[in-house]
Order: structure tokens, then C-alpha cells, then sequence
């Protein structure tokens, strides 16, 4: 990620938020706004990065005493940090599901996925009103897209009894023009949920750098 005084005014995190709104931010521009400022000799992207890529790995629930081990955050901004994260849980998750009736609707729970450095699939799983019931990892590392196959995809849309699902991936390149193995396997995918009775809503790819909506730039791949 490039460092702060690098980037031009209009893509400093504060700057794109008020341009494009919040979910055309990576991870680490949200959190570089919540915490404001770095320290000497560490932007405040640098620093967000760090923790970012801290939280991508913890397998435990985040605490104060994690987070003060990133050389750069102290007890104020740890405190900044867990207040934000359950600030999210108490307003957002638990009091109303996510509704997803367009590409950039889904970008809230794809955030992970924009800045993995591997290539990763998921399905997200919906209910009748287009709200997300979970998104589920399929692959992790893929070669390409090949390696997707209609029953790992559709497996847990059948346990969560969806009405109908997104599918996304990454590209770790930061380029977001489809390649015919993403085109193929999203072919295949439209062909499996007529038979089960699952439409594919959309096929998403993310990047740094945005986001690209396959039932968009190629709607031939959903007839």
C-alpha cells in the first residue's frame, strides 16, 4: 500500500470517502481514518496496514493486549480500535442483516478478500429478500478458475437453505478484467443452479483497486 504523503490529495482515505463513500475503501484506508494519525517514522496507512494484516491471521477474539503489540499502537489507539469493532457489532451486525440488491452492496463483507496476497473464491448465501445469510470460503490459493467446481459451491447454500447466491473472488494482480477461466466457471456455475433452483445473482471480482460485477460487463455468462 502506498505511504500517505505519496498519494495524491484525492485518494487520501478521508478525501475518497467523501468522493465515492465508504465502500470503495480497502480495510486499511477505513481504519487509517479511524485512527487519524500514525507515529514518527510510520504513516497512518503503514499503520493500519500492520493491523489490518494483524486481524486477517487472529484466530482468537481481538483484545487490547493484541493490538499493543503492533509497534506503533499504545493503549489509546487499541482502545480506538476494539471501540470501533464492537461499536460495528452492537449497530450493524446484530441489529439488521445485510441487504444485497446490487455488486457494491456485497463490498462490506468482501473487504478481507480486496487485500489477501492469495486468490480466494466464497459464496455468499441469501434469503428471499436478498439478505445475506453468511458468506461461506470455498477455495484458498486458487491456480485458476478451473478449480471451481458446482458442488463445493452450491453445498452451503444447500445447508442454508438459500434462495439464491453471489459468488466472489480476488485478484491479488489488482487487475479486475475477467479471464476466460472466470467466464467458464461462472458459466458452469449459472448452468448447476438451474437445476438446483439457486440462481447465481452475479460473479464478483475484487482488487485494491475496486471492484468488477461479471453480471454487468458480461451478461451473455447468466443467460
Amino acid at each position: 500500500m502506498p505511504n500517505l504523503n505519496n498519494l495524491a490529495f484525492a485518494e487520501r482515505p478521508r478525501e475518497k470517502m467523501l468522493s465515492h463513500g465508504p465502500e470503495c475503501l480497502s480495510n486499511a484506508e477505513l481504519l487509517a481514518i479511524i485512527l487519524g494519525k500514525g507515529q514518527k517514522g510510520k504513516d497512518v496507512l503503514t499503520l493500519a496496514k500492520e493491523v489490518v494484516d494483524k486481524l486477517s491471521v487472529l484466530e482468537e477474539d481481538p483484545s487490547l493486549e493484541i493490538f499493543t503489540r503492533i509497534d506503533g499502537i499504545g493503549p489509546g489507539k487499541g482502545c480506538q480500535i476494539l471501540a470501533s469493532l464492537e461499536f460495528s457489532r452492537r449497530f450493524l451486525v446484530s441489529r439488521k442483516k445485510l441487504k444485497i440488491r446490487r455488486p457494491q452492496d456485497a463490498l462490506p463483507v468482501l473487504g478481507s478478500l480486496r487485500e489477501s496476497p492469495q486468490e480466494n473464491f466464497v459464496v455468499l448465501t441469501l434469503d428471499g429478500s436478498n439478505q445475506l445469510i453468511k458468506v461461506h470460503p470455498v477455495t484458498v490459493g486458487l491456480a485458476n478458475q478451473s478449480q471451481i467446481h458446482p458442488r463445493e459451491t452450491f453445498h452451503p447454500a444447500v445447508q442454508d437453505r438459500a434462495v439464491s447466491i453471489m459468488v466472489a473472488h480476488n485478484h491479488p494482480s489488482g487487475n479486475l478484467e475477467p479471464s476466460e477461466s472466470d467466464l467458464a466457471a461462472t458459466r458452469r456455475l449459472v448452468d448447476a443452479s438451474k437445476t438446483l433452483g439457486i440462481p447465481v445473482l452475479d460473479h464478483i471480482i475484487v482488487a485494491e483497486s475496486g471492484f468488477l460485477s461479471l453480471r454487468e460487463r458480461h451478461p451473455e455468462c447468466f443467460v
